[in-house]
């Protein structure tokens, strides 16, 4: 992958999933990491494939759409102040979740390869957790030596 920016946010307030997505889209077209198209596009796939994850006893949302929609590859995590209800990516209800982690590819295989990894990753309780309450920098060195490598 391309080189990648990783952006952090921490205790964001969000009363629902389109909020999120707004604010993901905003952000990122702010720093001329996505297109204009980004956030329509990230809209109309998070209602055709969700992206909510029930894992075990914790989740996770991971909204992301086309590489044609992106200028530079980019990592978005936010944590929010309180959960946010995002429709689930297997079956048709919500889960609550506190960690988005909001993808920005440039081309598909990268985005199948990022995908991978962060799923690997993220089925281990403790780096869930680790990314819900560690210091922004600890976060960065730990995730670009585990998902990006």
């Amino acid at each position: 992958m391309n080189k990648c920016q990783l952006l952090f946010e921490d205790k964001l307030k969000f009363d629902n999933q389109q909020e999120v997505l707004t604010y993901i889209s905003e952000h990122l077209q702010q720093k001329k990491i996505v297109k204009k198209s980004h956030l329509k596009a990230l809209i109309e796939r998070e209602a055709l494939f969700p992206t909510g994850i029930a894992l075990d006893g914790y989740a996770v949302a991971i909204p992301h759409c086309e590489a044609e929609h992106a200028n530079t590859p980019a990592v978005f995590i936010i944590r929010t102040q309180s959960p946010v209800a995002f429709s689930r990516a297997d079956d048709d209800c919500t889960v609550d979740v506190s960690l988005i982690i909001s993808l920005v590819v440039t081309s598909p295989e990268d985005q199948l390869d990022l995908l991978k990894a962060l799923f690997s990753n993220l089925q281990n309780k403790e780096f869930y957790h680790f990314l819900l309450k560690a210091p922004q920098d600890e976060i960065t060195e730990r995730f670009s030596k585990v998902i990006f490598n």
